[in-house]
């Protein structure tokens, strides 16, 4: 007996009833994008390290426990990406796309890749959905991007099940002053605080705000707020995104812990999360990062972005609105009752595909020799047997079963290419 091979753990399968999900979530979010004029751009899965190190934050999780990293044969050090907006960045600049328009708004799709521990809605190896608005620093950019996620979640069906949260972190000085105070804060506190926080709290402190430890969480009611350390822009600025939220009657919390997990963000943040996911909550985030397209070697353009947790939506979606298993299924099946006429069957499903190119349409390749079609048809989940055998051709006819009112007809070949929507309706 040979060793049973498994999947990487924290790299999942997906299988055919859930890709038939994800695909009718896919392309119902890439409806909304293609009317919003966002375009599609694709780039590699592997990028130098230093590309991320240089942009993310030499003291995020990411960086220093999550990364992917390798040496090519040329010792060269390269990651899998574990986010899309910095390889968007870096794909843009390398093809001088900030040139070409002054605005730039673009989606990709595809796998990413964290080295975290495995749980429900948390993978190793996960897909995101990122949206990059390039090109505007002014708040109706916000504003925008965030009706563009409503947009997508009535679309979906799921408006009702997810709240959205935001807030302002303001710039990198802000930060920096009110990073101070927290360590001040967590060190009088530093008792509540485990083994992997005190390390943050000499690295990053801010990053403590993401804790899930109950006594931090308790004892961030009486910590500093963000919120009193931002400039007067930032602070006018985040009014007036509330100012606009209010006004087309959005419902919204402002979280003043939310400070997102990569260093290069500033002002605006937020996420949409829902109740029904238990700890990884979280199915879309986002917000501002004016600073890095330049930080990264391009012009000073300003830029706001989000991402879908596209396994989390999967997840919510299939809570709320299950699938019922037999809509995974083949619309019409092609079958023969002997060998003959094996040949004749794939002409026929040639000529009905040119027909009806949006159905499902397979030729069954073994001879059918059992006679409870309505049985055997459950098994290969049809709506349609199209069945071949010689007492019906040998008077140029075609026996057709509706599996779901359980009739057949004998129909003349001729009569189904000339008009086939009589017959399979």
């Amino acid at each position: 007996m040979g060793m049973k091979h498994q999947s990487i753990r924290g790299m999942h399968d997906i299988l055919p009833y859930d890709t038939h999900y994800l695909s009718i979530i896919e392309e119902e979010i890439k409806k909304i994008l293609y009317n919003y004029a966002y375009f599609e751009v694709r780039f590699p899965v592997v990028e130098k390290t230093e590309l991320f190190e240089k942009t993310i934050g030499n003291q995020t999780d990411i960086i220093n426990k999550e990364m992917y990293n390798f040496y090519d044969k040329k010792k060269k050090k390269i990651s899998l990406r574990p986010e899309g907006t910095v390889s968007c960045i870096r794909a843009c600049i390398q093809n001088n796309m900030f040139y070409s328009s002054k605005i730039q708004k673009l989606w990709y799709y595809g796998p990413m890749f964290r080295y975290e521990r495995p749980q429900k809605g948390r993978f190793r190896q996960f897909y995101q959905l990122g949206v990059e608005y390039f090109g505007l620093k002014n708040i109706i950019s916000d504003y925008e991007i965030i009706m563009l996620t409503i947009s997508i979640w009535k679309k979906l069906n799921l408006l009702q099940y997810l709240k959205l949260e935001i807030n302002s972190i303001g710039c990198l000085e802000d930060r920096k002053i009110f990073s101070l105070d927290l360590k001040k804060f967590f060190k009088k506190n530093k008792f509540t605080l485990n083994k992997y926080e005190k390390n943050l709290l000499y690295k990053n402190p801010i990053r403590i705000l993401d804790s899930k430890n109950d006594n931090i969480i308790k004892l961030l009611k009486s910590a500093p707020l963000l919120n009193n350390y931002l400039n007067l822009y930032s602070y006018n600025r985040f009014k007036k995104l509330c100012n606009l939220l209010n006004q087309s009657k959005v419902d919204y919390i402002i979280n003043n812990q939310l400070v997102r997990g990569l260093d290069y963000y500033n002002d605006t943040v937020f996420e949409w999360k829902s109740d029904l996911l238990g700890t990884q909550n979280a199915v879309c985030a986002g917000g501002r990062y004016d600073t890095l397209i330049k930080h990264l070697g391009g012009k000073n353009n300003p830029a706001i972005g989000l991402a879908f947790g596209i396994d989390r939506l999967l997840i919510l979606k299939k809570l709320i609105n299950p699938l019922p298993c037999n809509n995974i299924f083949i619309d019409i099946n092609v079958i023969f009752l002997e060998s003959i006429y094996s040949v004749f069957a794939i002409y026929i499903s040639q000529k009905l595909r040119l027909i009806w190119p949006q159905l499902k349409i397979n030729t069954y390749l073994k001879i059918f020799k059992k006679k409870n079609f309505f049985s055997i048809s459950k098994k290969i989940k049809s709506k349609f047997l199209l069945i071949l055998n010689s007492n019906s051709l040998n008077v140029n006819k075609v026996l057709i079963k509706n599996i779901f009112n359980k009739t057949k007809k004998n129909i003349s070949i001729n009569r189904i290419f000339q008009n086939p929507c009589i017959f399979f309706k």
